[in-house]
This record gives C-alpha cells, structure tokens and sequence, in this order.
C-alpha cells in the first residue's frame, strides 16, 4: 500500500490574512446629498444677490426668459400627448396591424402616411417620438418620415389655427395643408429612394416584451420623456437666443426682395421654432412680408426647425438630423414658392 502524502506549511510564511486598509476619509465627508448642494447654493445666493438682480433687470434676459418659456409651454402639452400615444403604439398595437393598414409597397404607403397626419391634433414635437416608435414597431421609415412632416402641419387644429389668423385669405389655409402635404410626400420618397438603414440609429429603448402592458406603457413614457425632453430644452433655449442676438430691423431691410423675403422667413421659422398651433398669428402680424414668403414660413416651420432638429438628433441620431433637416428645408421653401405662385 502506498503511503499516504501529507504536506506541511512552511514554518516561514506567515498565513494570517492581511487586514483592509483603513477608508480614506473625504474631504467633504462620505457624500454629498441634495441638503448639502441646496445650502451652497443658497450661500451662493446670498453672495452675489447684487450681479445677479442686476442680471435680471436686463430687458435682454427678460426676453430671452419669455420666449424660452413661451415655447417649453406650447410644446410640452403636445410632447407629452406625443410621448403617450407612442407608448400606446409600442404596448398596446401588434406589429401585425402595421401591415393590414398601410399598402406592402412602400411607395403606396408614403402618401398614405402623409394623409394619415390628418387625423392627430398634435405639434412637431409630439411627432417625433411617435415616428420613432413606428420605425420600431416595423413600419418602414419612409412612410413614418412622411408622417412626421405632414402631421404637424395639415392636422386640423392647425388649419384652424391658420384661417383664423388669415381671415381675408382662405387660400393661405388650402396653400398650407397642400404645401405640406406635398412636401411630406416628396420627403418619404426621397427617403425611400436615398435613404439608408445606418443614418437612422433609435436609442436604445427598455426591452417591454416581458413585463405588463401597464408596466411597460409607464416605462415606455418615462424613457421618451426624458430622452425627447432633454433636447426639446435645449431647442427652446437655442430660439430664445436667437431672438434676443437677431434685430428685428434686419427683418425691414429685406422685406421689399421677392428672393431674400423669402429665404429670411424661412431662416426665421427655423430659427423661431415656434408651435404650429401658433405659428399662423405670427405669420399673419409679418404684414410688411408677401403671402407667399409667409407661406414659405408656415410650411417650413413645422417641419424645421431648432427644438425639431435637436429632437431629431436626440431620437433618430444626427447623422440622420444632419442630412435630413437642410434637404427638407430646401424641398419645403421650393415647394412653398411653388404653390405660392399658383394659389396666392
């Protein structure tokens, strides 16, 4: 029989376990919570109460201040109303629903996308997260492209909005939803024909499949809110101060060329960015301005502008907001000029 092994432990190493070394002790204590940032900031306060009232007073501010909130509050109601039915349509409708209601052939299914932006009483900023959510639910992105352009604009709530501001032109009204129309039509068509898979890169979303449909609606809207509202923020704060720097004197000086008429007020809607429920009374009180190039306003500014393009980036990535913003802005001002000619 073999003898068993047996082993020793070297008498020189020494085996008992080397204790931790003590936490170093942070230079403001083991954390910093909102008690403690709220109080330095009331500190701060009270240090510089003098610049900053004086900051404050400044009419400049005071402006930049009305048309950042001026804007955050016509476009957060119909974000929210967007950022709802998107949720629905990613919980609540099968993929399989897509498919019986747009036609099989993509070409056939951008202009019904188009009209189907009749039917929702929303902005361009609940436009966004809901085309989102049918790229992801498996409708082709040409047709929810073509959706995102013609249902901030020819949805009735708008129209409205258009003839009552124009009540001696009820052709802005038909110019407007035509124009747009055709533009969204034109835009899902060139998507389709240009396009590629790789410029659009959707964030990533929650995966919903394995929770409740009440569960998965919540997260659904907690995701896109914060995601489309931190870029909607920014948009607001970039066409506030856009409107302090630019002089409105500049607006005079090219009102009387048919050419740079025109191109301002498209770089003026851009720039704006203000709802398409309200952009008709800002268009109808640039009185020194021809109907047509307050057309060119109206159909460009759903479509694009500052909070939109920052949206589009946010949701669809920016190497798609950056090919995709300036060719529907030159597709929109050629087609406003166009309809301009034929109807006003």
């Amino acid at each position: 029989m073999p003898s068993a092994v047996t082993t020793t432990r070297p008498a020189d190493i020494d085996w008992t376990p080397t204790p931790p070394p003590p936490p170093r002790r942070k230079l403001f204590g083991d954390r910093i919570g909102s008690v403690e940032v709220l109080a330095v900031l009331l500190i701060l306060l009270v240090l510089f109460r003098g610049p900053l009232g004086d900051a404050i007073s400044d009419p400049r501010l005071q402006t930049w201040t009305t048309v950042f909130v001026s804007v955050m509050v016509q476009a957060v109601p119909f974000l929210v109303f967007g950022v709802a039915l998107s949720a629905v349509i990613a919980v609540y409708v099968p993929r399989s629903f897509w498919a019986k209601a747009l036609p099989k052939h993509p070409a056939l299914a951008v202009p019904v996308a188009s009209c189907a932006g009749v039917v929702l009483p929303g902005c361009e900023c609940g436009a966004v997260p809901i085309a989102g959510s049918l790229i992801r639910r498996g409708v082709t992105p040409s047709a929810a492209l073509a959706f995102l352009l013609a249902a901030p604009a020819i949805n009735p709530i708008v129209l409205t909005a258009t003839a009552v501001a124009f009540p001696n032109n009820p052709e802005m009204v038909v110019g407007r939803g035509v124009a747009s129309l055709i533009v969204a039509m034109i835009m899902g068509w060139l998507w389709l024909r240009l396009g590629r898979a790789e410029w659009i890169k959707l964030p990533h979303r929650p995966d919903l499949d394995g929770m409740s449909k009440g569960r998965a609606f919540w997260a659904a809207v907690r995701h896109d809110v914060v995601h489309a509202g931190g870029f909607l923020v920014l948009g607001a704060m970039a066409a506030a101060t856009i409107n302090v720097v630019v002089p409105e004197r500049w607006l005079q000086t090219v009102a009387d060329n048919a050419v740079l008429s025109v191109l301002a007020l498209a770089a003026l809607a851009v720039l704006l960015s203000i709802c398409s429920e309200a952009d008709a009374f800002v268009a109808a009180s640039l009185s020194q301005f021809s109907l047509t190039s307050r057309l060119v306003f109206l159909v460009v500014g759903p479509m694009v502008d500052l909070k939109l393009i920052s949206m589009q980036a946010g949701v669809f990535g920016r190497r798609f907001a950056l090919r995709f913003a300036p060719t529907t802005f030159a597709v929109a001002i050629l087609v406003g000029v166009g309809v301009g000619a034929v109807l006003l």
